[in-house]
């Protein structure tokens, strides 16, 4: 049996968290020969998160400085699976696909993968302006460091633990989900992108566009011109990063 870390970084999420804990699959990762822990990062939330987390079965992780990055810094470094799942706590990932992600994962011997939100099937879940800030941060990301990544923001990944520690990744923001992806490719570990369905928001919007778009620019031409780190690989044959029309999109609809 191997071992599956979620990982779900949350701020003033408690009203959602009843719905994503119970979108994943525990069962059916159980029976594909996944055991699940649940990682909730509070990240110095104002209502019940923490205690509603708890409540759910999820291992909660105090994380008081406040941002997505320092959210999963603490996340990761909390983490136990020999694989980590990430996804938001606002209901708008599908971790009911988590058995295919895995099956693709191992079956293709990925090392990182990244999912793709932007496709047209999508677009009534994302605001408008929102999608025209990720495809022209993307454009620029793809230009940058020549990935050939669709989808630069995406925030639900899956990959090998121990690459972790080997990824050069400083961001405490929103740029977090930016660099982890160019760090894992610039670092020449085996990389897959797949699609996967988005789903409509639960409650309040926190992204703050502008402020965070800027600082996702900022980010990306301050990490194009750093000094490369190069880790020693995992197993095999690094591999540029690669595209793929992963899993059918109806494996992704919700259970």
């Amino acid at each position: 049996m191997k071992k599956l870390s979620v990982v779900i970084p949350a701020l003033n999420e408690a009203a959602n968290l009843p719905t994503v804990m119970a979108s994943i699959p525990v069962d059916g990762l159980r029976d594909a020969g996944w055991s699940t822990e649940v990682v909730v990062v509070d990240n110095a939330s104002t209502d019940d998160t923490a205690d509603v987390a708890r409540a759910l079965g999820a291992r909660v992780v105090e994380q008081p400085l406040r941002g997505y990055g320092n959210a999963y810094h603490a996340g990761f470094e909390a983490a136990t699976g020999e694989v980590i799942a990430t996804g938001d706590a606002d209901c708008t990932y599908p971790f009911d696909a988590l058995p295919e992600l895995l099956r693709t994962l191992v079956d293709q011997d990925i090392e990182f993968m990244t999912t793709d939100r932007l496709r047209r099937e999508n677009r009534p879940a994302m605001k408008t302006s929102h999608a025209v800030a990720n495809h022209a941060l993307s454009a620029l990301s793809r230009a940058l460091f020549r990935n050939g990544l669709r989808d630069s923001q995406s925030g639900m990944w899956v990959f090998r633990r121990d690459i972790w520690q080997a990824l050069d990744v400083r961001s405490t923001g929103m740029a977090f989900s930016q660099e982890i992806k160019n760090s894992a490719t610039r670092a020449g570990y085996r990389v897959l992108e797949v699609p996967i369905e988005y789903r409509v928001r639960g409650g309040e919007v926190k992204l703050n566009a502008l402020p965070d778009g800027m600082a996702n620019l900022r980010q990306l031409f301050e990490h194009r011109f750093r000094e490369p780190v190069r880790p020693a690989v995992t197993g095999g044959i690094p591999a540029q990063a690669t595209q793929s029309k992963g899993p059918r999109t109806d494996q992704f609809e919700p259970v």
